[in-house]
C-alpha cells in the first residue's frame, strides 16, 4: 500500500513550480498522443478503403478516388512526422530552458544596443524577433518538403523554388511589421493600465483585429497575390443580382490569382458594414483558371515565377455552380455566422485577459519556466496563454468545430432556399475532386477535426432538398 501511495506522495512533495512544469509537459504529450491516435485511425481508413464505396459510385470515379486516397495518405504520414518533430522540439526547449536562454540572449543584444534591463519592451521585441526567426528556420524544411514533394507529386504545387523563398521572406517581413508594433503597444498598455489593464488590453486587441480585417485584402494580401476586378459579364451581373436580392452590401468582386502558388480553390468575402467585397480564386472559375489555358507561344515571362501545368480535365466550376458556392458563403453572412464568430472570439479574448490579470502575479508560474528573479510581461503572456490555458483551448477548439459544422449545414440550407441545391450539389462534388478530398472518414477523427461536415452528409442534406 505504501508503494502504491508513493507517486502521489512524491507529487505532493514537489514544489508548486515543478508541479506546474510537469503538468504542462504531460498535458502537451497527452494531446499529442490523442491526436496521433485519431490520425492513426484515419490512416487505417486511407489504407483499407481501396474501392469506391457503393453510395459514392454516382459521384466519384475510381481513378479520382485512388488519387485522393494516395494524396491524403501522404499528407497524413507527413503530418505524423512533422507533429512528432514539433512535439519533441517543444519538449526539448522546455527541458533545456530554451525560453530563459532566449530571454537572456535578447537582454544581451538589447544591452549592446544601449538598452539596459529597464527597457523591458525593447528586450521583449528582440525576444519575439529571435523566437519567430527560430520558428521560421526550423519550419522551413517541413514547408519545403510539403510544397515540393507532397503537393508537387499530386499536381497541386505551382511554385518555383525562387517564388517560394521570395514569398517566405516577404511573409516574414510583413509579419514582423505588424507583430512588433502591436506587441510593443500591448505591453505598454499592460504596464500603464493599472488595476483594469485587462479591459484596455482587450479593447486594444479588438481594435487591432478589426483594423487588420479591414485592411487585409486591400493592402496586405495584394503584396502576395494579384487581385483583379471580375470582368464585366454574365457572372458578375448574376453575383450582383444575388447580392441585391438578399441585401448583401456588395461593392466589389475580385478574382485572385491563386493558381500562381497552388491549384487548390476557394472563395470568401470580407469588409464591414456597407462595404463588402467578394474574392474568388481563379482556380474556382472554369472560365478564368490559368490551369485550364494553354500557355501562349513565347509566353515564358510568367513561367519563371510559376510553372502552370496544363491539364486534360477542366478545373473549376461553371458559373451556376460558382453562384451556388457564393450562395453558401453569403448564407454565413445572412444567418449572422460571421458576427456570432466575432462575438465568441471576443468573449473568449476578454475571458483570457481577465484570467491573465488574475494569474500574472503568481511568481511560481514564472519559476516553473526558469524565471526566478524576473517576471517579464511578454513571458507571462506566453506562459499563461500558451501553456496554462492549453486544456481550456482544446475544449474550446472542439466546441467551435462542432459549431462550425452546424453553421455549414445552415449555409447549405440557405443556398438551397435560393434554389441552388442542384448546382451546389455538383459544385461540392467538383471541388472535392479538384482538391482531392477523400470522402470516407473515421467517425472520431471526423468529429474531432472536421470544421466542415463530410461530403456525403452535405450531399444527402441537399439531395433531400432536390427531391422536395
Amino acid at each position: 500500500r505504501g508503494v502504491m501511495a508513493l507517486p502521489g506522495e512524491l507529487w505532493a512533495e514537489l514544489p508548486a513550480e515543478k508541479r506546474i512544469f510537469c503538468s504542462v509537459l504531460l498535458f502537451s504529450w497527452a494531446v499529442y498522443l490523442w491526436e496521433a491516435f485519431l490520425a492513426h485511425r484515419q490512416r487505417r481508413v486511407y489504407r483499407t478503403t481501396t474501392h469506391v464505396p457503393r453510395e459514392l459510385g454516382q459521384i466519384m470515379d475510381s481513378e479520382t478516388f485512388e488519387k485522393s486516397r494516395l494524396y491524403q495518405l501522404d499528407k497524413s504520414t507527413f503530418s505524423f512526422w512533422s507533429g512528432l518533430y514539433s512535439e519533441v522540439e517543444g519538449t526539448m526547449i522546455l527541458l533545456c530552458g530554451g525560453i530563459p536562454f532566449l530571454w537572456n540572449l535578447s537582454g544581451q543584444i538589447s544591452g549592446r544596443a544601449g538598452f539596459g534591463p529597464e527597457y523591458e519592451i525593447v528586450q521583449s521585441l528582440v525576444f519575439l524577433l529571435l523566437a519567430t526567426l527560430f520558428s521560421a528556420v526550423t519550419g522551413l524544411p517541413w514547408s519545403l518538403y510539403n510544397t515540393f514533394v507532397i503537393e508537387e507529386k499530386h499536381g497541386f504545387n505551382q511554385q518555383t523554388l525562387g517564388f517560394f523563398f521570395k514569398d517566405a521572406i516577404k511573409k516574414f517581413i510583413v509579419t514582423q511589421c505588424i507583430l512588433l508594433p502591436v506587441t510593443s503597444l500591448l505591453l505598454y498598455i499592460i504596464k500603464i493600465g493599472g488595476d483594469y489593464f485587462f479591459i484596455y488590453a482587450w479593447l486594444f486587441t479588438l481594435v487591432v483585429s478589426l483594423v487588420l480585417v479591414t485592411i487585409y485584402a486591400d493592402y496586405i494580401a495584394p503584396l502576395f497575390d494579384k487581385f483583379i476586378p471580375l470582368p464585366e459579364g454574365e457572372l458578375k451581373q448574376q453575383i450582383e443580382t444575388m447580392a441585391k436580392n438578399i441585401d448583401f452590401p456588395l461593392t466589389k468582386v475580385y478574382v485572385v490569382e491563386g493558381s500562381k502558388r497552388s491549384s487548390h480553390s476557394n472563395a470568401y468575402f470580407y469588409g464591414f458594414f456597407k462595404n463588402k467585397r467578394i474574392v474568388l480564386f481563379d482556380t474556382l472559375l472554369e472560365d478564368y483558371s490559368a490551369l485550364n489555358k494553354e500557355p501562349a507561344e513565347g509566353d515564358d515571362g510568367e513561367n519563371e515565377e510559376t510553372k502552370s501545368k496544363t491539364k486534360n480535365k477542366k478545373q473549376g466550376c461553371k458559373n451556376e455552380e460558382v453562384l451556388a458556392v457564393l450562395g453558401h458563403e453569403l448564407g454565413h453572412w445572412k444567418l449572422g455566422h460571421t458576427v456570432k464568430n466575432i462575438i465568441i472570439s471576443q468573449m473568449n479574448s476578454f475571458l483570457c485577459f481577465f484570467l491573465f490579470a488574475v494569474l500574472i502575479g503568481r511568481k511560481e508560474l514564472f519559476a516553473a519556466f526558469g524565471f526566478y528573479d524576473t517576471q517579464p510581461t511578454l513571458i507571462g503572456l506566453m506562459i499563461i496563454f500558451q501553456f496554462i490555458f492549453s486544456p481550456y483551448n482544446e475544449v474550446l477548439s472542439f466546441c467551435l468545430t462542432v459549431l462550425s459544422r452546424r453553421f455549414e449545414f445552415q449555409a447549405d440550407a440557405f443556398a438551397k432556399e435560393l434554389g441552388k441545391a442542384k448546382d451546389l450539389y455538383s459544385a461540392l462534388i467538383k471541388l472535392n475532386k479538384d482538391n482531392l478530398g477523400f470522402p470516407v472518414s473515421d467517425w472520431i477523427f471526423s468529429m474531432w477535426h472536421y470544421s466542415h461536415p463530410p461530403l456525403l452528409e452535405r450531399l444527402q442534406a441537399l439531395k433531400d432538398a432536390k427531391q422536395e
